[in-house]
Parts: C-alpha cells; sequence; structure tokens
C-alpha cells in the first residue's frame, strides 16, 4: 500500500508562508494553492497543507493552538547529509525562521531544528546508514 501524507498547519500570513518554504527551496502544487490555502510539496509523498486561519478553523471544533507559543508537533525531515541538514536549516534562518533547539550528535543521528513564521517546529535529521549497520 502506498500511502501519503498531507500535513494540515494553520498559517496567519498565506504570502509569507510560501515565500519563506520557497527561499527553503520547496515548490507548491497549484491544483490545491489558493488564496485560503497553499500545498507545499516536501516530496512525492509528503506535503504540507498551509492553511489561513479562518479557513483552518472548517475543520476542527479545537481552538487553534498558537505555535508561538505552544508546540502542537514536530514535523521532522530526513535529510542525506549532515552538510545538507546545515544547509537547510542555515537558510531557513536566513529567511525568516527562528531557532529552536541547539544541533543535536548523538552517535549516528545529527539533526537541527527551527521555527518557521508562524512558529511551527521543524526539524531536519540525518541518520548515518553505515553507522546504523555497524551497531546492527
Amino acid at each position: 500500500m502506498s500511502t501519503k501524507i498531507f500535513v494540515n498547519l494553520p498559517v496567519k500570513d498565506l504570502g509569507r508562508s510560501k515565500e519563506f518554504f520557497t527561499r527553503l527551496g520547496y515548490s507548491f502544487d497549484p491544483q490545491f494553492t489558493d488564496e485560503n490555502a497553499a500545498c507545499l510539496v516536501i516530496s512525492d509523498d509528503i506535503y504540507a497543507m498551509l492553511l489561513v486561519e479562518p479557513f483552518f478553523k472548517n475543520f476542527t471544533r479545537k481552538e487553534i493552538v498558537d505555535a508561538t507559543t505552544a508546540t502542537e508537533s514536530i514535523l521532522a525531515l530526513s535529510a542525506d547529509s549532515r552538510e545538507e541538514v546545515d544547509e537547510l536549516v542555515d537558510r531557513a534562518l536566513a529567511s525568516g525562521g527562528r531557532p529552536s533547539m541547539e544541533p543535536m550528535a548523538d552517535g549516528p543521528m545529527y539533526s537541527r531544528s527551527f521555527q518557521d513564521p508562524d512558529g511551527h517546529l521543524w526539524e531536519i535529521v540525518y541518520m548515518d546508514p553505515a553507522a546504523l549497520t555497524q551497531q546492527g
């Protein structure tokens, strides 16, 4: 079974969010992008639907979490190297993102994190496959 994931995130300013993720090198699927939502293409199977808050409210009875003051989730994406982790996080910080946690290096794993303009937490992770094979 092939499964795709669509993570839905509320955003305050859709234009600002689109500009931020475009600077990180991502694209948007125009078929699912309008004034209320933008479909951020992360990979062939991973998408983030960035929904303006009034539109996001149509899909929940709960209050929307203010991601700048509370954590609703951490979105972790894999990278192919430590250099790719650094490159993507550095680009996020240079594009208006904010630092989240200190870099973490734990054996075969290396990760760094950032907050997007709406405060959502993103973590970029590299796992050294050679070190993982040696541990098994």
